[in-house]
């Protein structure tokens, strides 16, 4: 990054200094001695920061609107995991079939690692501690088995 006069001069944007109009290609084609005799200084970029959780480097957003937004991603994405399952407990209270172990199982995995990621969330007392954990899930196992599928959408009525 380029500086004059302490201000940032972004690259391939004309400029003018001292009454002087420059073009936009000045910063590229000119020498480190033109820039110096200018003033311009080339200093490192600022540090990336995560947008997520920091509007600017060294200031974040706001530790309860986070959790907040983080718990709520933590449901959605159980949820989801869930979704794919549903249909064998909705046959299973519908009397049809009894859900097998190996699909309880995955659920109830499901369930604890959402209760697990949403009390670590809501442990943090630091926007950098949010930041540094790690949502985890469980491996999902293929459990369906080649007779059990399911049934497949019905097609929307068309108009």
């Amino acid at each position: 990054m380029f500086l004059i006069n302490g201000k940032p001069l972004p690259i391939d944007t004309a400029f003018t200094h001292d009454d002087i109009q420059y073009p936009a290609n000045w910063l590229r084609l000119a020498s480190p001695e033109e820039r110096a005799a200018l003033g311009i200084t080339e200093v490192p970029d600022p540090a990336p920061h995560d947008d997520r959780f920091y509007w600017a480097p060294g200031l974040p957003k706001d530790l309860d609107q986070l959790k907040a937004q983080m718990v709520s991603q933590v449901k959605a994405a159980a949820g989801s995991m869930l979704a794919a399952t549903d249909w064998r407990i909705v046959r299973a209270a519908e009397g049809v079939k009894p859900v097998d172990d190996a699909t309880l199982a995955a659920r109830a995995a499901i369930r604890a690692a959402s209760d697990a990621n949403e009390a670590a969330i809501l442990a943090c007392t630091r926007v950098d501690e949010l930041a540094a954990l790690a949502i985890t899930w469980p491996t999902p196992e293929p459990i369906a088995t080649p007779d059990e599928n399911p049934p497949a959408p019905a097609a929307a009525p068309s108009i």
